[in-house]
């Protein structure tokens, strides 16, 4: 049997391209339905979660190479006659589903991998390859957008893989001619004539997928709605006006980190450098709903995590005092969800007449305000909490 094809008739390398590739989309598919509908309430439905989620980002990244193998193969061949010219509307139907899984099998998973590297932490690809991709950053807009693409895109791949194997059947059992036997193994099926080329298939193909784009667009699927009931926060007097700063906080999920922010928050700051034992307070509140955490930013808010339905912000409250080595110390409570412990949060400032620049780090252990307590290991996600203050504020 030759390897390559013929205007009468297919070659062992299509056929196995043909075959691989429908294993491993029959596959990808129900692995992810399966995944997207599984809980993720305890632990070890989350790792469980995640780990199928896992197996389909890595077979969609194989298909997707795959797929440009087998194009830039198909590119080199002489495609084989149709079975029945003379049935134009049917062979060109046959044309434009298999245009729209040919372009299916690169836009589906490409759309999927760049959702996933726009993202952080949640299900690794299990591949030897890096988690990003270049020119991709980790902004979770850009992660919505190719999430809506890859939901609208997939089912385009769906049913097209349904009308071709309605087709493929319809051939076999009514029309009983050799259409699914010539793209089997064994002693090769020979169809007398020339294929001829048609752009009418390939259009149609684009523009049913320009069409659900910009359906999924009016639909709104490429926004990704995280909003909660955020409590808006009263402006507070102070000694100290914060003219700009961040409150960043860094998870471990899967082994990999997870940045984000708070968005909104007030500081009542006294400070007086020249005093002697307590040099000030601080006084931080929160508001919880204006964290922004990559793709875990819904599951953050939950009731498992922050609550941020039933506890709406969180305060420090802590004295000011100097150390020995010249940083200061923030020595106070964080309350989180009603619970109030002990903080100690160390920072550096750099004064420069009425303006002051601080910085500090601080690891917290999430189980102690209760967050995350279907987390009871470290498997999913680390107990160490890291939070890191920079601020610039004027007299």
């Amino acid at each position: 049997m030759s390897t390559t094809q013929q205007s009468t008739t297919y070659g062992t390398v299509t056929k196995t391209f043909h075959w691989l590739t429908a294993l491993l989309i029959l596959t990808v598919i129900p692995l992810g339905a399966i995944a997207n509908r599984l809980p993720y309430e305890t632990n070890e439905q989350l790792a469980f979660k995640a780990q199928l989620f896992s197996f389909h980002k890595t077979l969609g990244v194989i298909i997707f190479v795959v797929a440009l193998a087998r194009i830039i193969w198909a590119l080199t061949q002489t495609k084989p006659a149709s079975l029945h010219p003379e049935r134009k509307v049917e062979t060109m139907l046959a044309e434009l589903v298999h245009w729209l899984l040919y372009i299916s099998l690169v836009a589906v998973p490409l759309t999927g991998w760049i959702h996933h590297a726009a993202t952080e932490g949640f299900a690794p690809l299990l591949l030897p390859i890096s988690q990003e991709l270049p020119f991709v950053p980790n902004d979770e807009s850009i992660a919505n957008v190719f999430a809506g693409l890859h939901w609208v895109w997939s089912k385009i791949m769906i049913g097209a893989i349904l009308l071709h194997i309605a087709g493929a059947l319809k051939h076999h059992i009514i029309d009983k001619d050799t259409t699914l036997r010539r793209m089997w193994f064994g002693r090769p099926i020979y169809v007398a004539g020339n294929h001829a080329s048609n752009l009418t298939a390939p259009i149609i193909a684009v523009a049913i997928y320009v069409a659900a784009t910009a359906a999924g667009a009016a639909a709104g699927l490429y926004v990704k709605d995280t909003t909660v009931n955020q409590v808006s926060l009263d402006t507070v007097s102070s000694e100290w006006t914060v003219t700009e700063g961040d409150i960043a906080l860094t998870i471990t999920q899967f082994g990999s980190p997870v940045s984000g922010a708070f968005n909104d928050w007030t500081a009542a700051i006294t400070f007086d450098e020249t005093a002697t034992g307590v040099l000030g307070n601080v006084e931080t509140t929160i508001a919880i709903g204006s964290l922004e955490l990559g793709s875990v930013t819904s599951e953050a808010m939950g009731a498992d995590f922050f609550n941020a339905d039933n506890f709406p912000t969180a305060v420090f409250a802590a004295d000011i005092t100097a150390a020995d080595d010249g940083s200061y110390l923030a020595d106070g409570t964080l309350t989180i969800k009603d619970v109030t412990a002990p903080l100690s949060l160390p920072f550096t400032l750099v004064l420069d007449e009425d303006t002051g620049q601080m910085a500090g780090s601080v690891t917290i252990d999430r189980r102690t305000f209760n967050i995350g307590q279907s987390m009871n290991d470290e498997s999913n996600l680390a107990f160490a909490v890291q939070v890191d203050i920079a601020l610039t504020a004027t007299r």
